[in-house]
C-alpha cells in the first residue's frame, strides 16, 4: 500500500504544480490588464511595480490552489482510468476507498498549508498591497483630478476644476495655502497638467491672478494672462511609504478578528442592558424585545393600558405618554445600533469561517475529482478543465451568495460559509458511492466512451 500511495502522490504532484502555475498565470494576466492603468504616467520604478504585482499574487494563489487541486485530481484519475490502471487495481482486490486514500491525504496537506497561508501570509500581503496601492494612487495627482473635488495634495496649492475633457481642464481655480508672503488665487478658463522627471507643469490659459499680501492687506495685485505656467517640484509627491494600524477584515489574522468579534459582543451587551433598563424604568418590567417590531408591540400594549387608566389625571397621562414616546425613540436608536454592531460582527465572523471553509474544500475537490476522472476515462487537459471550471463556478457562486447573505444578517456566518462545502460534499459522496459500486449515476460515461472510439 505504501508503494501505491507514493505512486498516487507522484501522479498528483506534477499535475497540481502544472495546474497551479497555469491558473495563477491566467488570473495574474487578467489582474495585470485591469491594473496596468495604475502604473501609466506615474513614473514608478520597476522595483515598485514588481513589488505591487508580487503582493497581489497572494489572493490569486489563495484562489488558484483549490482550483488546481480539482484540476490535478481530474487529470490524474482520468489518465489512470484511461490507461485501465484503475481497473487493474480493482481486479487485484484494491477497493476504490483504498485507491483514494493517498489523494485525500494529499488534499489534506494542501488544505493545512492553505489554512496557514490564509491566516498569516495572505492578510499581511493584502495589507501591504492596499497601502502601496494608495501610495501609488496619490503619487501623480494629475491622474486623480475630478470636477468639483478639491485636490489638496499639491505642495503650497489647493486646486478645484469645474469640468474635464480628456487632458483639458476647464474653470480651473487654484488657491495658495500655508504661511506665505502673499495669498494668491488663480482662475483660468482652461488648463493642462503635464509631468517631467522631477516636476509637474501646470499650464493655464486665459485667466487672472489675484494676490493679497499677508502683512499688508491694502497691497493688492491683479494680473491678467493669456498663458501662465506653474512648475511644481515633485519631491513631495514621490512615493512615500505609510504605516497604518487600520486593517480591513481581509487584512487580519484569526486572532485579530476574534478580538473584534469579542469587542462587538461587548457593545451588544451594553446596548441590551441599556435597553432593558429603559423598559424597566418606563414600564416597570425588565422585558427585552428581540426585534424592533416586538419593542413597538410592547409599547402599543403599554400605551393602550395607560390610556385606559381612568384614575390618571391629565398631567399624569401626558407625562406617561411623553415617557413612552421617549422610549419609542430610544428603541429605534438602540436597535439601529444593534443592527450596525451585528453587521460588523458578522463581517469578521464570515472572514474567519472563510479562512477555513475554502481550504477544507480542497479535500472535497479530491473526493469530487476522483470519481469524475474515473467516469470520464479521459486524462486530457481540456476535459479536466471543463469539469473544473464548472464545479468551481458552482462552488464560488454559492460562496459569494452565502457571504452576501451573512453580511446582510440574513443567515449566520456558519451557514453562509459552510453551505457551499456541504453541497459539494453531497455531490462528492454521491459520485464516490456510485464509483465504488462501479455504476454511473449520470449519463456521461457512454458519451466519453463514444468519443474514445471515435
Amino acid at each position: 500500500m505504501r508503494i501505491l500511495s507514493r505512486y498516487f502522490v507522484r501522479e498528483m504532484v506534477f499535475p497540481f504544480i502544472f495546474s497551479l502555475l497555469m491558473i495563477t498565470f491566467l488570473l495574474f494576466i487578467n489582474f495585470l490588464l485591469r491594473a496596468i492603468d495604475r502604473f501609466l504616467g506615474k513614473g514608478l520604478d520597476v522595483l515598485t511595480i514588481l513589488e505591487y504585482l508580487f503582493l497581489n499574487l497572494a489572493w490569486i494563489i489563495a484562489l488558484s490552489v483549490p482550483m488546481a487541486v480539482l484540476l490535478s485530481t481530474l487529470m490524474a484519475f482520468g489518465r489512470l482510468s484511461e490507461d485501465n490502471e484503475i481497473n487493474a487495481m480493482r481486479a487485484s482486490g484494491i477497493g476504490f476507498l483504498s485507491i483514494i486514500r493517498a489523494p485525500i491525504l494529499f488534499g489534506t496537506i494542501i488544505a493545512v498549508l492553505l489554512i496557514y497561508f490564509n491566516n498569516f501570509i495572505l492578510p499581511e500581503m493584502n495589507f501591504k498591497a492596499r497601502l502601496l496601492s494608495g501610495d501609488i494612487y496619490r503619487k501623480r495627482p494629475g491622474m486623480n483630478i475630478e470636477p468639483g473635488i478639491f485636490l489638496d495634495n499639491l505642495p503650497d496649492y489647493s486646486m478645484i476644476i469645474g469640468g474635464k475633457s480628456g487632458d483639458l481642464m476647464s474653470d480651473v481655480r487654484i488657491f495658495s495655502k500655508g504661511k506665505q508672503e502673499a495669498q494668491t488665487s488663480i482662475h483660468s478658463k482652461t488648463g493642462t497638467l503635464s509631468t517631467l522627471a522631477d516636476a509637474f507643469i501646470l499650464t493655464l490659459f486665459d485667466g487672472e491672478i489675484h494676490e493679497l499680501e499677508s502683512n499688508d492687506f491694502s497691497n493688492y495685485r491683479r494680473i491678467i494672462f493669456d498663458t501662465h505656467k506653474i512648475i511644481i517640484p515633485a519631491d513631495d509627491l514621490l512615493l512615500n511609504r505609510r504605516d497604518s494600524s487600520n486593517r480591513t477584515d481581509r487584512e487580519m489574522t484569526v486572532p485579530m478578528m476574534l478580538e473584534k468579534v469579542e469587542n462587538y459582543d461587548k457593545r451588544l451587551s451594553v446596548v441590551n442592558k441599556r435597553l432593558a433598563g429603559a423598559f424597566f424604568r418606563t414600564l416597570g418590567d425588565s422585558i427585552f424585545p428581540n426585534t424592533l417590531e416586538d419593542g413597538y408591540s410592547e409599547l402599543e400594549v403599554a400605551r393602550a393600558i395607560v390610556r385606559a387608566d381612568t384614575s390618571l389625571t391629565k398631567a399624569k397621562l401626558h407625562q406617561k405618554e411623553r415617557r413612552l414616546r421617549s422610549l419609542e425613540r430610544q428603541i429605534k436608536n438602540e436597535f439601529g445600533l444593534v443592527a450596525s454592531y451585528m453587521k460588523g460582527r458578522n463581517k469578521y465572523q464570515v472572514e474567519i469561517h472563510k479562512k477555513f471553509s475554502i481550504p477544507f474544500a480542497c479535500i472535497l475537490f479530491v473526493l469530487l475529482g476522483a470519481p469524475l476522472g474515473v467516469m470520464a476515462k479521459r486524462g486530457g487537459l481540456g476535459i479536466s478543465t471543463m469539469f473544473s471550471i464548472g464545479f468551481f463556478l458552482f462552488y464560488y457562486i454559492l460562496l459569494i451568495g452565502g457571504e452576501e447573505l451573512a453580511d446582510r444578517n440574513k443567515v449566520s456566518a456558519v451557514i453562509g460559509m459552510w453551505t457551499p462545502n456541504i453541497a459539494l460534499a453531497i455531490i462528492a459522496l454521491y459520485l464516490t458511492l456510485y464509483t465504488i459500486r462501479e455504476r454511473s449515476p449520470i449519463p456521461i460515461l457512454p458519451f466519453f466512451k463514444k468519443k474514445v472510439k471515435d
